[in-house]
């Protein structure tokens, strides 16, 4: 069997339950994992590819708000709405662009909270 290479700069940390986050200041998302470059996160609203967007960790973790881009996204499956139709739910992977020493320094505290707790929390991120 070939083994398997990761490509990754780092390891992410994977988010078990639901955790929510905010991409661009009015889409809320579910947290997938995170690593100290970027995100994979679960939402309802379409999200372009290059384009670039504010991403905000819940306050339970670190509160944090960084600049990242968005570099791929794809429909995963669908949601029920409130009327009885069908909405499209995407996953997008982020990378976080133009950090600061002072939010890594955040980034990797949440990263470590993460990691010591399970990620099992089960909440999600609201305005």
């Amino acid at each position: 069997m070939a083994e398997f290479r990761e490509r990754r700069r780092v390891p992410r940390t994977p988010i078990a339950g639901e955790l929510g986050a905010r991409a661009r200041s009015t889409l809320d998302v579910r947290l997938l994992d995170l690593s100290a470059f970027g995100a994979r996160i679960e939402h309802l609203d379409l999200l372009r590819p290059g384009s670039a967007c504010a991403f905000e960790l819940p306050p339970s973790i670190g509160a944090l708000i960084l600049s990242a881009r968005i570099i791929h996204s794809s429909v995963v499956g669908a949601a029920p709405t409130r009327e009885g139709e069908r909405q499209l739910r995407y996953q997008s992977g982020l990378v976080f662009t133009g950090i600061t020493a002072d939010q890594q320094t955040t980034l990797e505290s949440a990263l470590e909270k993460l990691t010591s707790r399970g990620s099992s929390r089960n909440t999600r991120f609201s305005m």
